[in-house]
């Protein structure tokens, strides 16, 4: 068993928000125990929606600032939850936001016209040696992730899938690009996801308390829900009930993204505690998880590891 001081845990995400929605209890948790978070955002989010009028100003249709704004709430969200390394591949700016588009049913996809330097059709392998490079040089035993679709489909989500899959390989070749660092091989790598089962339970609570309108689009025709996993594909839920305050916190930090008073907080604190104080994960490469006979998921990303 790896001693908690020397578990080094890494994330990959898109966007700034990405990681406090999709693992804010667990980086909050890791840290509180004494392991080492590294979280690597591929973009700064140039492209997102504004949500606060007086910002709007500074999205890509008008000043095409927004950058800077998103920065400074990743930087406070990371504050709160105790994560002190946080770095974008490349560097900053390296890789810009890509936006997406909705096709005909309403799935995220690539937009038809595409800007210059977007992180959708960037190199893959130039991406990829980007995040080598921490990797060789954070040495993660874990690496957390987005799954082949990137949860929902946008474009940058499906990219840092690629970069940190493709990454996670190369990290730990002997005599791969040397310039790079001495090889690295990640031990374990997740897909980050949500528990549909629990999902349902919680919308299922909300339409019977009369609420039609919160997570509305979360359920289609057949009431499967884009972004969940069913519990067969889970091999982890991070219990972070201890920690969910932090997160949604770090959540509000993000205030051009997500309104204090929006669908992310919607049924009462209970309801919205219940929701966001456990994370999800599968099993994409690496080393299993040892069986857990009391428990159909390991509550430990490290279990089993060193």
């Amino acid at each position: 068993m790896i001693p908690q001081a020397n578990r080094r845990l890494m994330l990959v995400h898109a966007h700034p928000d990405d990681e406090t929605i999709g693992n804010g209890v667990t980086m909050a948790r890791h840290v509180a125990e004494g392991g080492q978070v590294t979280l690597v955002t591929c973009t700064l989010g140039e492209e997102g929606e504004v949500l606060v009028p007086e910002l709007v100003h500074l999205d890509a249709e008008h000043e095409d600032n927004l950058a800077p704004q998103r920065l400074s709430e990743l930087t406070e969200a990371m504050r709160l939850l105790g994560v002190t390394d946080f770095v974008r591949l490349g560097g900053d700016g390296r890789y810009r936001d890509s936006g997406m588009a909705y096709d005909d049913k309403g799935r995220a996809i690539a937009r038809d016209v595409l800007r210059d330097g977007i992180f959708w059709t960037a190199d893959l392998l130039s991406a990829a040696n980007d995040l080598v490079a921490l990797i060789r040089d954070r040495r993660p035993q874990v690496l957390v992730a987005y799954n082949e679709i990137g949860g929902y489909g946008h474009p940058d989500h499906v990219q840092a899938h690629r970069v940190a899959m493709y990454g996670y390989l190369l990290a730990g070749v002997p005599g791969y690009r040397t310039d790079l660092g001495e090889p690295w091989t990640v031990e374990r790598v997740l897909w980050s996801t949500m528990s549909a089962s629990r999902m349902k339970a919680a919308v299922a609570a909300l339409r019977a308390a009369g609420d039609e309108e919160t997570f509305k689009g979360f359920e289609d025709a057949e009431g499967e829900m884009p972004m969940m996993s069913p519990d067969s594909e889970i091999v982890a839920a991070v219990d972070g009930t201890a920690y969910v305050a932090q997160k949604l916190d770090a959540m509000r930090a993000h205030a051009t993204q997500i309104l204090p008073d929006g669908t992310f907080f919607a049924g009462g604190k209970m309801s919205v505690d219940s929701m966001w104080s456990h994370e999800f994960y599968r099993f994409a490469a690496g080393t299993a998880f040892p069986a857990t006979p009391d428990s159909p998921w390991a509550d430990d990303l490290f279990a089993g590891l060193g």
